[in-house]
């Protein structure tokens, strides 16, 4: 402490004069887990410490009393009319550290005002739960807090595997150290959305809270991708199977299946298998399976002279059209 009571906020909170409203903001809240009661209990000279830095950030996180301070240095309360901050903590109205920071940054004002979620917006949650929530104080949230016209709701990104969004799963969620079951309906496609009512941002003091709202991202399949309504996958067949056609057996979201390939089935030309592919209102949309050539990483000796009884027997050349087409 300087002289006549004066603190230097800025060294206080261990930023440059200059430093912005950010990196106030990340120096307080750097200090204020290191020295809060609840990390060191019964530490009187943890606890004034504590409050001190509060107090550096209370004024240094206000724009007006900020251009007071720098202004006016030690008189800068004499210079706004008013008293020193005298900033006292009730810690024991407080559930968690979390609820105080909430409480402390709403009160103070700072952009994105919140606790100390992965991401902006003050929302915590139980490990296993990748992903920050998003939406918590905008810009101007002292203005909106006194108005009451606070933005309480919030985001978060589930990802999911390809069969959890198929067929559905149920998701626990810690949030705000209440367990939430989420209920993930059959069919959901990647970027689709859900809205948990009243179980978003709390606003300390008020009860009020918004909802949180579920970003669903689908992890890629080896085998299946999503277009539109329909289910996708290609189909490796031997070169006979192309040039005869027969019956193959498939692999399909519900099981093997067995499929009538006609002769002569080209690459580029689609099986499609109705209502077995992926689920949407009412049913399913349809499977769709592209036939590619899949030869043998190995061919045994006969399989080898077979080949080259039908590239001697052969009576087509296949580039025959391409290489007339390509002429100019």
């Amino acid at each position: 402490m300087g002289v006549n009571g004066f603190r230097d906020y800025f060294q206080v909170l261990g930023v440059e004069r200059g430093a912005d409203a950010d990196a106030v903001k990340r120096a307080f809240r750097k200090l204020a887990r290191q020295y809060h009661p609840d990390v060191n209990p019964n530490d009187k000279g943890a606890e004034a410490k504590f409050k001190e830095i509060s107090e550096a950030y209370e004024v240094l996180s206000d724009p007006q009393k900020r251009q007071r301070y720098e202004q006016f240095g030690q008189y800068w309360n004499q210079a706004g009319g008013g008293g020193a901050p005298g900033f006292d903590v009730d810690f024991g109205r407080y559930g968690n550290f979390d609820d105080f920071i909430n409480d402390l940054l709403g009160r103070f004002g700072g952009p994105g005002a919140g606790g100390f979620g992965a991401a902006p917006g003050g929302f915590g949650f139980a490990s296993g739960f990748p992903g920050g929530f998003g939406a918590g104080f905008p810009a101007g949230a002292a203005q909106a807090a006194r108005s009451g016209a606070v933005n309480l709701d919030a985001e978060a990104t589930i990802s999911l595997s390809f069969a959890e969004a198929f067929r559905g799963c149920e998701r626990t969620l810690a949030v705000n150290e209440e367990r939430v079951q989420v209920r993930i309906p059959a069919g959901v496609k990647n970027g689709s959305r859900l809205r948990l009512k009243d179980k978003g941002n709390l606003q300390p003091g008020t009860g009020r809270r918004g909802d949180l709202y579920l970003n669903l991202q689908l992890q890629e399949h080896p085998i299946w991708t999503l277009d539109g309504d329909q289910l996708r996958a290609e189909l490796p067949l031997s070169i006979d199977e192309l040039a005869l056609g027969g019956e193959v057996q498939v692999a399909t979201p519900d099981g093997a299946a067995t499929v009538q390939v006609p002769p002569g089935m080209t690459p580029g030309r689609s099986l499609r298998l109705k209502g077995k592919g992926w689920p949407i209102k009412g049913g399913r949309g349809d499977l769709l399976l592209t036939p590619v050539l899949k030869l043998p990483d190995q061919m045994t000796a006969q399989e080898r002279q077979l080949l080259e009884q039908l590239r001697a027997l052969r009576s087509q050349d296949p580039r025959a059209d391409w290489l007339n087409a390509a002429r100019l």
